[in-house]
């Protein structure tokens, strides 16, 4: 197998030789045990013109085609998600274009596809709570008339005008009402988005939002088909979940513990939305088939490993996972360079990236050894750092 560079925060080089991947199948039919879907980031044209505070320029071929592979493993795709670069990158524009665009190729594969309905194409940033659920509106019908299922996802408009947990109440009550099917909620903690602090309650202990989520969820029980918890804490999934009515699903966001939180408890377990996912598409299916094959221990084998690299993935400052998932996908032969729209590969460090791709190699997330330490080792040598020669076939 072929050896990469490494190099540490301090300035230590190293190398170290790659594993051989598990071979892992692809499921012969849908898988049964849990609703799975992967959040999937977007691939920028390289000769785009992707520089912060431009407008998002897509390598569509290959933006569709990692939504292929995700399907080709068993896994639904979340899209305009905060994966996506929502409210990082990709303009409003963009992502009406990545809805209508992703949702005509669900419809041609068959693949299982929620997309994300916000209010971000407002272009003010202080707007009034009717004009928050008209955006909302305007999104949702655009989603619904191009077929995709709903992830409704936190505003930071929202955020901003609410003064209280009612206000939240009156919002997602009006919005769930105009509804033509159940949607998915999202509880987006500030790990991900800061703007987003205090989220369904101003003031209030999460304990207190819990509260009033579980009341809006009960409220509209018939327009909620479950809700992603994204707080990177297990037990306020826990806690919440518990009190969700019977037919609404928990889908775990936690990118830190969801392991557990999809083997469940017994009584009660999470399905799963995950930006994780999208860079462990083989293992998350393989995980689920060992849960339809009733084999809890090859579940435990299969994806207990892989939290290491997520929470590497995931680290302080959490927004900045995206760079991770397209740097893993760059690795992997998903999309041609590594870049992203908004400049955001920037957003970590060579020595975080060295990290990634130990852990990565450990897990056995690296589909393809070769190509992964061709591409590393020659993105190492570009910054002066020395490396293994490694000649690509």
């Amino acid at each position: 197998m072929p050896a990469i560079g490494t190099i540490t925060a301090e300035g230590v080089h190293g190398s170290r030789d790659l594993n051989e991947p598990p071979r892992f199948d692809r499921p012969a039919g849908p898988l049964r045990s849990r609703v799975v879907y992967a959040a999937a980031h977007v691939v920028p044209r390289v000769a785009g013109d992707n520089v912060p505070g431009a407008p998002a320029d897509i390598d569509w071929d290959a933006t569709l085609a990692f939504r292929r592979h995700l399907w080709s493993w068993g896994l639904g795709v979340a899209d305009a998600m905060d994966t996506a670069q929502r409210n990082m990158g990709l303009d409003p524009a963009a992502v009406r274009e990545l809805v209508t665009r992703s949702a005509a190729e669900a419809a041609s594969t068959g693949g299982a596809l929620v997309v994300g309905v916000n209010t971000d194409h407002l272009e003010d940033d202080v707007v009034t709570l009717d004009a928050v659920v008209t955006a909302y509106l305007e999104q949702l019908e655009h989603a619904e008339n191009n077929g995709a299922g709903v992830v409704l996802m936190a505003s930071r408009h929202l955020a901003r005008a609410a003064t209280s947990a009612a206000d939240y109440e009156r919002v997602y009550a009006e919005v769930l009402g105009r509804a033509g099917s159940p949607v998915v909620l999202h509880w987006l903690g500030e790990a991900f988005d800061p703007q987003l602090a205090g989220y369904f309650g101003p003031g209030l202990s999460v304990g207190g939002r819990i509260d009033v989520v579980a009341r809006i969820i009960s409220a509209h029980a018939d327009k909620v088909r479950g809700i992603k918890m994204s707080l990177l804490d297990a037990g306020h999934e826990i806690t919440l979940r518990a009190q969700l009515p019977e037919g609404v699903a928990m889908f775990t966001g936690d990118d830190y513990h969801y392991v557990g939180l999809i083997a469940g408890d017994g009584v009660r377990h999470s399905d799963a939305l995950l930006g994780a996912f999208a860079a462990l598409a083989p293992h998350a299916s393989a995980a689920v088939q060992a849960l339809d094959a009733g084999e809890h221990d090859r579940y435990h084998r299969v994806l207990g490993p892989t939290e290491a690299l997520a929470r590497h993935v995931f680290e302080a400052p959490t927004f900045h996972y995206k760079t991770g998932i397209a740097f893993l996908a760059w690795l992997n032969g998903h999309q041609p360079a590594f870049t992203m729209v908004g400049g955001l590969h920037a957003a970590r460090g060579l020595p975080h990236l060295s990290r990634l791709i130990e852990l990565a190699d450990d897990v056995g997330a690296l589909e393809e050894p070769e190509l992964a330490a061709y591409r590393w080792n020659r993105l190492l040598s570009l910054n002066g750092v020395p490396v293994p020669t490694v000649v690509r076939a």
